[in-house]
């Protein structure tokens, strides 16, 4: 599936034209028709995943999935990850009740993004 494609079935979704998605986005009314003939630019391919609430690999057909979606097994391991990697702070050892802390902190922002 073509990016133009893929933009007229979320547009559809939407029950919006095309000419009115790029309305919305500031974009000319036939923008998504030249996509066919070229490659879109990059911020302009930001807009519309933001728009649409998908990601631009989606868009770019790099994933059938129209958002990254990571499961809790795999957050848990990147937290880990970002907190072992955090030695010190300020030429002082973190210690291992910091480190819970910044984990709840971060499970906390992440559960609100």
């Amino acid at each position: 599936m073509t990016v133009f494609e893929r933009i007229q079935k979320l547009a559809k979704k939407k029950d919006k034209s095309l000419q009115s998605v790029a309305e919305d986005l500031d974009f000319s009314k036939n923008l998504f028709y030249r996509w066919k003939e070229s490659e879109p630019k990059a911020r302009d391919l930001e807009k519309v995943a933001d728009y649409f609430d998908v990601s631009v690999d989606y868009l770019l057909g790099r994933t059938e999935f129209p958002r990254y979606i990571i499961d809790d097994a795999e957050r848990e391991k990147s937290i880990e990850e970002a907190l072992d990697s955090v030695m010190s702070y300020d030429g002082k050892e973190i210690t291992d009740n910091d480190r819970d802390i910044l984990k709840g902190i971060i499970e906390g922002y992440l559960k609100t993004k």
